[in-house]
């Protein structure tokens, strides 16, 4: 059975600050046949780029990540805020979408050079953790084998902050 996946996202105004409409995808996480769908649809996208393990950025991107991996039978690799990791991390800072900064990390021995790397998370807003995320991997050695998403958000860029550091795969399984 195929859901509509727009149905399973809650559109919550003027959070987290006035004027912003939030995207929740908590319903569609609360349901199994929408949750299932959505994790296949990126797994189907994932195995035609032939990748090695999953990143996702703290802490949806485990959300959308860990399942991913586990169809795939591969491996997951997070990208935690700044001091969350308890062994050598490699990081990058990222701007946040409402002002501020903050740091992404990864440990040092997460990924090997050469190891194709799907970067995964819940929703594509301005790109600043998608960057980062990648930013870590290259330095790491590795390589963005392609970028994916349950939702993107249009109007904010993102795609085309993360794609000016260099065209990859991407998908988005809704856009607003």
């Amino acid at each position: 059975m195929t859901v509509d996946l727009h149905d399973y996202v809650a559109t919550v105004e003027n959070f987290p600050e006035p004027g912003v409409s939030f995207r929740d995808i908590s319903p569609l996480m609360g349901d199994g046949v929408a949750y299932r769908q959505a994790v296949d649809a990126i797994a189907a996208f994932a195995k035609d780029l032939n990748v090695d393990l999953i990143a996702g950025p703290e802490s949806r991107g485990f959300i959308v990540g860990s399942p991913l991996a586990y169809a795939l039978n591969i491996g997951f690799v997070p990208a935690r805020k700044g001091g969350k990791l308890p062994r050598e991390a490699v990081s990058a800072s990222y701007s946040l979408e409402y002002g501020g900064e903050n740091v992404l990390e990864i440990h040092k021995d997460a990924i090997q050079p050469g190891q194709r790397v799907l970067i995964v998370d819940d929703l594509l807003a301005t790109g600043g953790t998608i960057n980062a995320t990648r930013e870590i991997i290259e330095k790491l050695g590795g390589i963005v084998a392609g970028v994916a998403f349950i939702i993107e958000l249009n109007d904010l860029h993102g795609r085309e902050k993360v794609m000016s550091t260099g065209e990859v795969p991407f998908l988005a399984l809704m856009n607003y």
